[in-house]
């Protein structure tokens, strides 16, 4: 993409620019690097909306009070606007101005918890327990835990938010008699802290990752249309004695949520 030319682009370097107004956000825009300058500011202001400092409904202002503000020009924050459109992190509203829409948190495919990841992201996550009681084991779970069916499991079933919005509804079996699990305790923490603080030590997992479309009861709970893409993941964990210690089935919102892989060549 070709960088739009910026009469004021001749300024010193590594000059912190002013936040746009309302926002309390450093941006350093360096004049003298081949970078263009648009795809600088593309790029704070998307780390800024994954890391949670501008958040959901948060206004950016006009382009021209932006331009003035940033000492750029209006083509320039432009582009930059568009940039953070195109890829459904920004939209302009007549009247209204340009809106952050929502963070899109990526998670390393590994052996974490999603509050545990969310919380180094910085993402602030709460919990809302919807459903925690002991209850004989269905076919699906018996099987994923490797216990008789019909066996004693705590069925648990939260939902995830970042900053007040909902990124996951979680569904997670544990064994009866392995973990106490307080309501209180998992609306405070994550399920695989409580774990580690149990003495139970997690070794490795077996699971799948998945898409579909939201349901009408889903899509309540997520704050999505009927039929938006779902991400799914079906996980079940084992401690360092190869004992299935939790089984779990989860939905992510795909507007806010993506999976990361890392690949390696084999030689």
């Amino acid at each position: 993409m070709a960088q739009v030319p910026d009469r004021r682009s001749a300024r010193s370097t590594g000059v912190p620019a002013a936040p746009p107004e309302g926002l309390d956000l450093d941006l350093l825009l360096d004049r003298s690097s081949p970078v263009p300058l648009y795809y600088q500011l593309a790029r704070q202001l998307e780390t800024a909306i994954e890391r949670g400092v501008l958040v959901s409904g948060s206004l950016l202002g006009n382009e021209a009070k932006l331009a003035a503000r940033l000492g750029l020009s209006r083509p320039t924050v432009r582009q930059a606007i568009q940039t953070l459109v195109d890829k459904g992190l920004l939209v302009r509203r007549r009247g209204v101005g340009t809106q952050i829409v929502h963070s899109r948190f990526k998670r390393p495919l590994e052996l974490s918890s999603l509050y545990d990841d969310l919380e180094k992201a910085g993402q602030s996550p709460t919990t809302r327990v919807r459903h925690n009681a002991l209850e004989p084991a269905s076919p699906e779970a018996a099987v994923a835990l490797g216990i008789a069916e019909g066996s004693g499991v705590h069925r648990l079933e939260r939902l995830r938010l970042t900053h007040g919005r909902p990124v996951a509804a979680l569904r997670n079996y544990i064994p009866e008699g392995l973990l106490d699990v307080d309501t209180v305790r998992l609306e405070s923490t994550g399920l695989y802290r409580m774990m580690r603080a149990a003495g139970i030590t997690l070794h490795s997992a077996r699971q799948s990752v998945g898409a579909r479309s939201a349901t009408a009861q889903e899509a309540g709970l997520l704050d999505e249309p009927v039929g938006a893409a779902l991400l799914t993941m079906r996980r079940t964990a084992y401690d360092d004695t190869g004992r299935a210690v939790e089984y779990g089935t989860h939905i992510y919102r795909a507007t806010r949520y993506a999976f990361e892989f890392q690949l390696l060549v084999r030689p």
